[in-house]
């Protein structure tokens, strides 16, 4: 089964037109902890565990992750798919749309570990 792909350019289009579909980050555990910036409005699945209950079937869907292939958001628009939601895949990921300087939300950066017997601030 062929995952319909939405270019970044389509994806502002329809964020500025005021009709956002549903978007959702897909990012593996890693990427997403170390980025600071998310697409605006993204919701934040962890590919291991979606929660389709969550998802309306009537809206389109967007999923992103940060391999440039797009394979886990493949893999998850696929089986979204199967199950009746209607999904794409947004073609480059979020380095793509990063790289473009759309516009993206902010999330709070990583937080180093505190270490054992360390002071308190």
């Amino acid at each position: 089964m062929s995952v319909p792909r939405i270019s970044k350019e389509d994806l502002k289009q329809r964020l500025d037109a005021g009709d956002p579909p549903v978007i959702i980050d897909l990012r593996l555990k890693y990427p997403f902890e170390h980025s600071t910036v998310t697409l605006p409005g993204a919701l934040r699945f962890s590919p291991d565990h979606i929660d389709a209950s969550q998802l309306a079937r009537d809206r389109d869907i967007v999923v992103y992750d940060s391999d440039p292939g797009e394979l886990v958001s493949e893999r998850i628009a696929e089986d979204l798919r199967r199950r009746g939601y209607r999904v794409s895949v947004l073609q480059g990921g979020i380095g793509d749309w990063v790289t473009a300087k759309l516009p993206t939300a902010s999330k709070p950066s990583p937080q180093p570990a505190a270490t054992a017997g360390a002071p308190k601030a």
